[in-house]
């Protein structure tokens, strides 16, 4: 098939992009290449994404003539939408930045698979849409009302305004919500990365709410093949749904919402035992209260995820962080 995937110098759409291709779809990848962090990162991923046979084109999403143009050229069958302004801290201080990427972007690309007949739409949420809740393991069927970042409302957003094209235009959507990405080629503003950079060098890494905060990690290669499943899983309308009691995570609409987690809540002093074996040195831990915008912990439910595709995520994290280590490594030695 003829595949669009956004994001494809990010960290899971140059992956996913690499695979896809390798499994002989012809793949087109977009990105704008920002410097929101190393624009060095961006570029080998974006060049690795070239060799494995990726076509590239640069484009901001937020231009909607120059999107429009690009779906016309290329008339995707398929579109895997990772390109947003990530991070949840960032939001807090730069909230126009996640407007023009995640709300008017994501909106442009509605638009363009709406009237370009794409089959169906794969994007990316988070795990941060459940904000709130308390209730573990979150469940795709759980209200997510309480967002605690604008990241997180505008990925909750996202979702509905897919909700909102499937149902109008009959445009089948599946949004994935990722429970916090690790491994190689992974961003420089996220944990792992922080982490290893800074007990590498013999400096203090941060532990907020004292340490006492709990994620769900999980690697690189399993969130890259629940995105393929995910899109060849085509979703339908639910004859069962039923708008008394609603269920959050499909409709009646060619709708599916999906937790892309390992299912397995590590305590953040577990991950950083674990992170200090893969890496051969001890970290000093420097403590702080918690931070705005940020939840306590993380657990997804992948059941729904596990019936649909036949699969779910089951990366040890030790093997994780070892494979992580060594391309991290690698990096640094190349990149000073």
């Amino acid at each position: 098939m003829r595949i669009m995937v956004t994001g494809s110098a990010g960290f899971i759409g140059a992956q996913t992009a690499i695979e896809l291709a390798r499994r002989g779809h012809r793949v087109l990848g977009v990105d704008t290449i920002n410097d929101y962090y190393d624009v060095r990162l961006k570029q080998a991923r974006w060049q690795r994404a070239a060799d494995a046979g990726v076509e590239q084109r640069q484009l901001d999403l937020a231009d909607a003539a120059a999107l429009q143009t690009v779906f016309a050229e290329f008339a995707p069958e398929r579109v895997v939408h990772l390109a947003a302004q990530p991070g949840v801290r960032y939001s807090i201080s730069h909230p126009q930045a996640y407007v023009q990427s995640n709300l008017v972007g994501f909106a442009n690309v509605l638009e363009a698979c709406r009237h370009h007949g794409v089959g169906h739409l794969v994007y990316a949420s988070s795990s941060s849409v459940y904000g709130g809740n308390r209730k573990m393991p979150f469940s795709e069927a759980d209200a997510v009302d309480h967002p605690v970042s604008l990241y997180a409302a505008t990925k909750k957003a996202n979702e509905l305004m897919a909700h909102t094209y499937s149902h109008l235009y009959g445009l089948p959507t599946t949004g994935l919500r990722f429970f916090t990405v690790y491994g190689p080629w992974g961003r420089p503003d996220m944990a792992v990365w922080l982490f290893s950079e800074a007990m590498l060098a013999g400096r203090p890494i941060t532990l907020f709410n004292h340490g006492n905060m709990q994620r769900d990690f999980t690697f690189i290669d399993d969130i890259v093949e629940g995105v393929i499943r995910a899109l060849e899983a085509v979703p339908v309308a639910d004859a069962d749904f039923d708008p008394l009691q609603p269920d959050a995570g499909t409709s009646w609409a060619p709708y599916r919402v999906f937790n892309i987690g390992n299912h397995q809540p590590v305590p953040l002093r577990e991950f950083v035992a674990t992170l200090e074996s893969a890496l051969g040195v001890t970290a000093i831990v420097d403590e702080q209260p918690m931070q705005p915008g940020d939840v306590e912990a993380t657990y997804a439910d992948v059941e729904r995820l596990r019936i649909a595709t036949d699969f779910a995520p089951s990366t040890p994290l030790a093997e994780g962080l070892a494979r992580w280590a060594e391309w991290y490594r690698g990096w640094r030695a190349s990149n000073p």
